[in-house]
């Protein structure tokens, strides 16, 4: 606890970079003002007959214009009620136990700032996107939310459907120094803000601790390196005489690759925000990426195809199949809820790299289409604050927060449940570094068609790792010169 209070000083002190109304009430309002104009006939018709003494009149008529004009104020209070009331509609998508914790989070915004409405727009992973395009290729500016959950922000902001949210950050003094190293540049085109990250995806490594008592293996610590991960894995991993695997010591999913290239000083790219060239048969990329299969080689990790056949990383480390995964803080519900009897350790490194856990996050955005920008922005900037949606996010265990004050706090550091170890996060925090995407609008595209579709050859031992990653850069560069970043 000493260590971890230390942990928190440190990382704060370190320098880093109106509803319109319905026709019926309107009707209301025309039948009270008929009434009253009923009422003034009424009220003359009377003073006629009492008494022509001016002082009657006069008393008549003060009496009379108090009710006209009480009734007119009674009328514009209603109006203003009315109109008070503003509405942001809120796009993301989740299970239903993700939406459920979205909705706790609305509910909390709409406690603290009653003249706003949330309403959420919650899909499914496989149908959030495909509804978006849908809605922005029909120009269904009424449709699309007002604040919505997207990744890769740069992708979006290059097809001009996000607003800019710089002058709603200057004009507030919202404090953007407060998150981890490089994250922000996940929501930053061409030196424009487009979205704030809700969360950092850096990965730790997770451990079964029943697995290394059953085996007599030293529980992993914050200082290990590859060669003690690859030591470790000999003994961990369970393979008959026949070569048939019982058991593996690592499931890692194919993506993971980064790490270890950003670990040996290595990269994908020369740049990854305004790239000329493919750097990925680089000494220190063509070492890391030999490392990484090598374990699949000998059958110490299992291979991607095969990890995404047995359930995913969560599901063989449940399972007892895989004895470690590399992986973000999105398992630790999961695995909590299990009662798996776990913990987690910093990520390897060479003995002579580095920590490069990812900077990224998918983000809060605002829509370029909304209708009341300001009311917007609230909200947003409230999801993005410590002592808003952050901190519900954190407690609820999905998520190690973009806020590094958030992090360093009990709202994650205090919280009584494993993982034990969860500095481990925060130094892997304070280290991020831009590597596992890229910053251009073409980034998908290049990622998706070419870099992993050839890195798939070498994760399933179909090919030797120099000439893929050669063919690799060729294709990569050929289309950084024909299709450039798509800016």
């Amino acid at each position: 606890n000493n260590y971890a209070g230390i942990l928190r000083i440190n990382a704060l002190q370190k320098d880093f970079p109106p509803t319109p109304k319905t026709e019926s009430a309107m009707s209301e309002e025309n039948i009270e003002v008929q009434n009253n104009i009923s009422n003034r006939h009424e009220f003359n018709t009377t003073a006629a007959v009492a008494g022509s003494g001016k002082e009657t009149q006069m008393k008549i008529a003060g009496s009379l214009m108090k009710t006209l004009i009480g009734v007119a104020c009674g009328l514009l209070v209603c109006v203003g009620i009315a109109q008070a009331k503003k509405t942001v509609t809120w796009g993301m998508w989740g299970s239903p136990a993700e939406i459920k914790t979205h909705q706790r989070v609305a509910d909390a915004f709409m406690a603290s700032h009653p003249d706003i409405e949330v309403i959420i727009w919650g899909q499914p992973w496989g149908d959030y996107f495909t509804k978006l395009k849908t809605l922005w290729a029909a120009g269904d500016k009424e449709g699309i939310p007002d604040v919505l959950f997207l990744s890769p922000v740069v992708t979006y902001a290059g097809q001009g459907v996000l607003e800019p949210l710089d002058p709603f950050i200057k004009a507030s003094g919202y404090d953007t120094s407060d998150y981890w190293p490089s994250l922000l540049q996940f929501g930053i085109l061409k030196g424009t803000i487009y979205g704030l990250p809700r969360d950092i995806g850096l990965e730790v490594l997770y451990y079964n601790k029943d697995i290394f008592d059953e085996a007599g293996v030293a529980y992993p610590t914050n200082f290990w390196t590859w060669d003690d991960l690859k030591a470790a894995t000999k003994k961990l991993s369970k393979i008959t005489t026949s070569g048939r695997v019982q058991r593996y010591a690592l499931g890692a999913e194919g993506g993971k690759y980064q790490l270890f290239v950003g670990q040996n000083r290595g990269s994908i790219l020369d740049d990854m925000v305004n790239p000329t060239a493919c750097t990925l048969t680089k000494p220190a990329a063509v070492e890391a990426i030999k490392f990484f299969s090598g374990l699949m080689d000998a059958k110490l990790a299992i291979r991607p195809s095969a990890l995404s056949q047995s359930g995913g990383d969560a599901g063989v480390f449940q399972s007892g199949q895989a004895a470690m995964i590399i992986q973000n803080a999105s398992r630790i519900s999961t695995f909590n809820a299990a009662n798996m009897n776990y913990d987690v350790a910093t990520v390897p490194i060479p003995a002579d790299g580095q920590r490069a856990g990812a900077a990224g996050g998918a983000a809060w955005t605002m829509s370029k289409h909304s209708d009341d920008k300001e009311t917007a922005w609230t909200f947003l900037s409230w999801l993005q604050s410590t002592n808003g949606g952050q901190a519900i996010y954190t407690a609820s265990g999905e998520i190690l927060p973009a806020l590094r004050s958030t992090a360093v706090s009990d709202a994650f550091l205090g919280i009584n449940a494993p993982p034990a170890n969860r500095v481990a996060f925060i130094l892997e925090g304070n280290n991020t570094k831009i590597g596992r995407t890229g910053y251009f609008p073409n980034w998908g595209t290049l990622n998706g068609k070419i870099i992993n579709p050839n890195l798939s050859r070498i994760w399933s031992g179909a090919d030797p790792v120099e000439p893929v990653l050669k063919q690799l850069c060729n294709d990569v560069d050929a289309f950084l010169q024909s299709k450039g970043l798509g800016f």
